[in-house]
């Protein structure tokens, strides 16, 4: 199914609320941001995901099992915990708060997300944000790739009461260390109460979403949960009332429609169907020390196409 443009600003000003859908997973509360109606992409960003905060009991913690992916990169930033990465490409990495690990998927790879054992002798809690961006397309099938970034590689910005990690792109004049294959941006904020940050134009797709506290951007209220799309072409002012946590993305759109289904993002849905005989017949490669994986889903629909 075809998605067509939406005018983000129009009624709302100075933004768009994005409701998110809220999903528990038995203890574990997922809320999904994108894609939405309103907005299916911000700039290259196609997924949006907050996860938790989540506390979990002796023994417990997330065991996603080793799935596929082609046409993105996966993007992991945890505010609190630790998740075991592992992938088909050999890596075996632990991302702890603050960190951040960007998975190329290109042409394809398997990975899976874990709580470490050793956390599970105990109580573990684990709070964070996975955001997928669709590649150009002249990259959706470059070779596969994992980076890790440890929080102290990350540029931080300290504005009046504000603390700024560039997680990814180009913003407030620093450039993350990420491969980021198209011009984008990803920030991670925390404000104090009283604080004001400033959200230039330079980029020509804009998101707000808040973690938690109490903001307002250009005086309007912005709920907890919920993002805020940006109107194009306008600088805006976010003020933090309590102390508070916001995440701002956004980047050029991408050329063309993209196509999402399951875990696969592309511009071609034969590129999709590929994928799904692919993994139907284990050609993703193996995933060190994993014996399990996700089936393919059944077939509800076609794929849905964002552009």
């Amino acid at each position: 199914m075809s998605v067509p443009p939406i005018t983000p600003f129009t009624p709302f000003k100075p933004f768009t609320p994005i409701k998110p859908h809220v999903k528990d997973l038995g203890g574990f509360t997922v809320k999904r941001l994108l894609p939405s109606s309103i907005a299916p992409m911000v700039g290259p960003f196609i997924f949006f995901d907050h996860m938790g905060p989540a506390t979990f009991a002796e023994g417990q913690g997330i065991d996603v099992r080793p799935h596929p992916h082609i046409g993105l990169a996966t993007v992991t930033y945890l505010f609190d915990g630790t998740i075991d990465h592992r992938d088909s490409l050999g890596t075996i990495q632990p991302i702890r708060a603050g960190d951040v690990n960007w998975m190329t998927a290109g042409r394809g790879i398997a990975h899976s997300e874990r709580t470490p054992a050793a956390l599970r002798t105990g109580g573990n809690t684990l709070h964070g944000i996975q955001t997928w961006v669709a590649l150009p397309l002249e990259h959706e099938n470059t070779a596969p790739a994992f980076e890790h970034h440890p929080a102290a590689t990350l540029p931080v910005v300290t504005l009046p009461g504000v603390r700024l990690r560039v997680i990814a792109g180009t913003a407030y004049g620093r450039t993350a260390p990420p491969n980021t294959f198209s011009d984008l941006f990803y920030v991670a904020a925390e404000m104090d109460a009283g604080a004001s940050l400033p959200v230039s134009a330079d980029h020509q797709e804009r998101a707000v979403y808040a973690v938690d506290g109490t903001i307002a951007i250009d005086g309007e209220p912005l709920a907890d949960g919920f993002m805020a799309l940006l109107e194009p072409g306008k600088e805006i002012r976010i003020d933090a009332a309590s102390k508070s946590r916001v995440m701002l993305l956004g980047g050029a759109p991408l050329e063309g429609e993209r196509f999402i289904w399951w875990n696969f993002v592309s511009s071609s849905r034969q590129a999709i169907e590929r994928a799904k005989e692919q993994w139907r017949t284990a050609q993703f490669g193996s995933v060190p020390g994993e014996t399990e994986w996700i089936p393919l889903p059944p077939e509800p629909k076609p794929p849905e196409s964002f552009s």
